[in-house]
């Protein structure tokens, strides 16, 4: 089979995350099983215009807000008829294939980003943005949709999607749990860690702020905050960390290898996540799959990552009180936490790319469900 996969970023894009590790490892296993992938994707800074990788191929047109717009034309010039399916990825923006692909299509949904128009967008494209997604989302509540969580699955139901027709996938992580906990050496003093991109949706500046509060009680805790930390909400962040009393108690590492991720993961004893949304939450489970429990705040994608009190801990509400709340809770009990970070560990061995891929490809080999074009939407 071909499958015409059009996304907004590959991962090599510098804003890639874990929505682009999914959808190259389920790429990488569908080129495995004979089929031929392509990804058209939007180009960044010196990117390549196109690039063969795992087997599967990806041609780079247009930018960040212009690749719908190429991959359109890049479509009708040169791909039209080729495919025997097309995915459209939801990651903020479709791409509206129903309207011109000849081929049957579904969409890949990992979250909604209603909300997060407001923390990554200026006004008034942020309003634009949170006005439009109901609209849009109505016009394709009629196609076959995959997602990676249950919150996914409900956001979409709640825009008229029928549940017969949302199908969620198992998440996958790609490093592999550490063989025993016992294993596995934590920092010799109590260590918080925020790892991924320093960016308004992600809320960094919370997860410092509770870190501030909790050294009240903790004072031997430490922050560690690893992830691209350019533009102006990093700047603010670095900024408010300069002027902060317990300056000298937090790394700030930027961009880091995965040999140091895995590294963090293992070494610091809590993850703390406090995003807006997520579609699942995937560093989450990779930090269980290092023996680490995190503390996250109760949103869609975070929320399905995390049992509470089971693998980790959600707090009550989404301020940095109460995330201080948590991370004291987590660190002060020792009982509580062996018994999270155990459970976490166990569960994080259940996510695979292999069991992810077996649901995937039994939802687009199974074209006699699949729309195509010509149905009345």
């Amino acid at each position: 089979m071909k499958i015409l996969w059009l996304t907004w970023k590959d991962m090599q894009n510098p804003q890639a995350g874990g929505a682009e590790v999914v959808n190259e490892e389920l790429a990488k296993r569908l080129v495995q099983d004979g089929h031929e992938v392509l990804f058209v994707v939007g180009g960044y800074h010196n990117s390549e215009p196109e690039e063969l990788r795992d087997g599967f191929k990806i041609v780079r047109v247009g930018g960040r807000y212009t690749v719908f717009l190429y991959a359109y034309r890049y479509y009708r010039r040169n791909l039209r008829g080729w495919a025997d399916l097309v995915i459209d990825e939801v990651n903020t923006v479709p791409f509206f294939a129903k309207y011109y692909v000849q081929e049957k299509n579904i969409l890949f949904v990992h979250q909604l980003a209603r909300q997060i128009w407001f923390y990554q967008m200026f006004f008034p494209l942020s309003l634009i943005g949170y006005l439009l997604e109901p609209l849009y989302l109505r016009l394709l509540r009629d196609r076959e949709t995959i997602t990676v969580s249950k919150s996914t699955q409900t956001d979409l139901l709640r825009h008229g999607f029928k549940e017969k027709n949302v199908h969620i996938i198992h998440e996958g992580i790609e490093i592999e749990p550490v063989p025993d906990l016992s294993i596995i050496q934590k920092y010799e003093t109590p260590t918080l860690l925020s790892l991924g991109a320093v960016r308004p949706m992600k809320r960094t500046l919370d997860i410092v702020r509770a870190f501030e509060f909790a050294k009240k009680n903790l004072p031997s805790l430490t922050l560690i905050i690893a992830g691209d930390n350019s533009g102006a909400y990093g700047a603010t962040t670095l900024h408010h960390i300069s002027h902060s009393p317990y300056k000298n108690d937090i790394r700030v590492l930027g961009r880091i290898s995965k040999e140091k991720k895995v590294e963090l993961l293992q070494k610091c004893h809590i993850l703390a996540v406090t995003s807006v949304k997520e579609g699942w939450g995937l560093v989450v489970t990779e930090a269980n799959s290092q023996g680490t429990p995190a503390v996250v705040y109760n949103v869609d994608g975070l929320r399905d990552s995390v049992r509470h009190k089971e693998t980790g801990l959600i707090t009550t509400r989404n301020t940095p009180d109460a995330l201080t709340a948590t991370i004291r809770e987590l660190l002060t009990a020792p009982e509580l936490y062996q018994s999270v970070r155990q459970n976490a560990w166990e569960w994080s061995k259940t996510f695979t790319f292999d069991r992810a891929y077996e649901d995937f490809k039994v939802i687009v080999s199974s074209k006699s469900r699949l729309y195509s074009n010509n149905k009345t939407t």
